[in-house]
């Protein structure tokens, strides 16, 4: 199976490397555009703005051509991005840049997921759409200190080269794979936005926001709330922690999601979200901490594919719609989590209290999840047949506006 989707995964790494790269050479891009910290992170707001945006908007219409031309025209976005981000000569060119490159990001991510779903039969499906987010979180546990390294070696912009480096080794990867790519459903006409009528799919981006909101906003304040319990020189441990937590729990679900279904493990996500940022707020023995950073960097991830499944059982040809709704929802929710973080804490409240917090929001999270799982279909677990499988290459196309069921 990784066979065929192998460069889809390449690809989400590098997605992964350039969502969260800019926070580690922030001062010296602030220093070189003769600009601030401030102004720089705002590039930030722009990516995911612009990623929100063109995932449910314009995938749809970009496989109208090919699946493969989608990829790659997205693909060829984010590089194009990233590279006027290198080359940056002023603050301007660098927010736009961010816009660009944040755009390809969001087509690429659904358009990726989807099509991993679409290249493998029904009892795999859990497994291969699992593989993205893999990208996704190795590219940030590993590329991201590796841009970091070559940062503090080279300067920022060579850290943007390396990401443009592996994006464009993806192309290449995406471009040389043989065989077709199935042709995913498009519209000219539609923005796809009539699958949100679906109580269970509106709540289920809408709990993609509340993870977000938790999971990933308060990972941005992961080092203060250590320094302020004591924790003093256990920065790096943690954030490998969460970081090596979240590529193994996005690389091992795939087959416990196919067996068991997303039904079952829709409400143990939050349930360990919410265990791991009590245990940090209440504990503040080193090794706590470092258990508690894993199993919370584990759940974060776990919970992008796990949602996709329970959302796109039954609506299979609006897969690339949802994930898009989806995955742009868990952005912006990061991205109001760490607003909110910051508004907290300029308001007097301490770093260290951050997780109580968030414990709060993922107490939320979780009765929505109940919610949701009441809301979902059971299924028979999705075990391979005894015969092998016969599966088309191009799923059976429906009218694309037509309202879902």
């Amino acid at each position: 199976m990784i066979g065929k989707v192998w460069p889809l995964v390449i690809a989400a790494v590098s997605l992964g490397i350039d969502a969260y790269v800019l926070a580690g050479v922030l001062p010296d891009m602030a220093d070189s555009l003769s600009t601030t910290a401030g102004a720089i992170g705002m590039g930030v707001t722009a990516f995911t703005a612009a990623y929100a945006v063109a995932g449910p908007f314009l995938s749809r219409r970009l496989v109208g051509r090919s699946t493969r031309t989608a990829l790659l025209v997205a693909l060829g976005a984010f590089n194009l991005g990233n590279l006027a981000t290198a080359l940056a000569p002023t603050l301007g060119v660098f927010l736009a840049s961010r816009v660009v490159a944040g755009a390809g990001a969001g087509v690429l991510t659904a358009v990726a997921t989807a099509t991993a779903g679409a290249l493998v039969a029904d009892h795999e499906r859990g497994r291969a759409m699992a593989l993205v987010p893999f990208g996704l979180s190795t590219g940030t546990v590993a590329g991201v200190p590796l841009g970091m390294l070559i940062g503090d070696l080279v300067g920022w912009r060579g850290t943007m080269g390396f990401v443009v480096l592996i994006g464009v080794l993806s192309m290449l990867a995406l471009a040389l794979r043989s065989g077709t790519l199935p042709q995913l459903p498009a519209s000219r006409r539609s923005d796809g936005s009539a699958i949100l009528r679906n109580p269970r799919v509106a709540g289920g981006i809408a709990l993609s926001f509340i993870l977000g909101l938790a999971s990933l906003g308060l990972y941005t304040y992961l080092l203060p709330m250590a320094d302020e319990n004591g924790l003093h020189g256990w920065g790096f441990a943690l954030v490998w922690a969460w970081g090596v937590g979240g590529v193994l729990g996005s690389g091992l679900i795939g087959r416990p999601l196919d067996a068991l279904g997303p039904r079952r493990l829709m409400p143990v996500v939050p349930a360990f979200l919410l265990a791991s940022f009590l245990a940090v707020w209440l504990f503040d023995h080193p090794a706590a901490w470092v258990i508690a950073t894993a199993v919370w960097g584990a759940s974060g991830w776990i919970s992008v594919p796990v949602l996709q499944q329970a959302l796109i059982r039954d609506h299979t040809q609006q897969a690339m719609t949802v994930v898009a709704f989806q995955m742009a929802a868990m952005y912006l929710g990061s991205a109001a989590g760490s607003a909110l973080g910051s508004a907290l804490l300029s308001g007097g409240v301490t770093a260290d209290a951050l997780p109580g917090w968030a414990a709060l929001v993922a107490a939320g999270g979780l009765a929505l999840a109940v919610l949701i799982t009441r809301l979902t279909p059971r299924y028979a677990p999705t075990t391979a047949p005894d015969a092998p499988a016969t599966r088309t290459s191009t799923p059976q196309r429906t009218p694309a506006d037509s309202p879902c069921p």
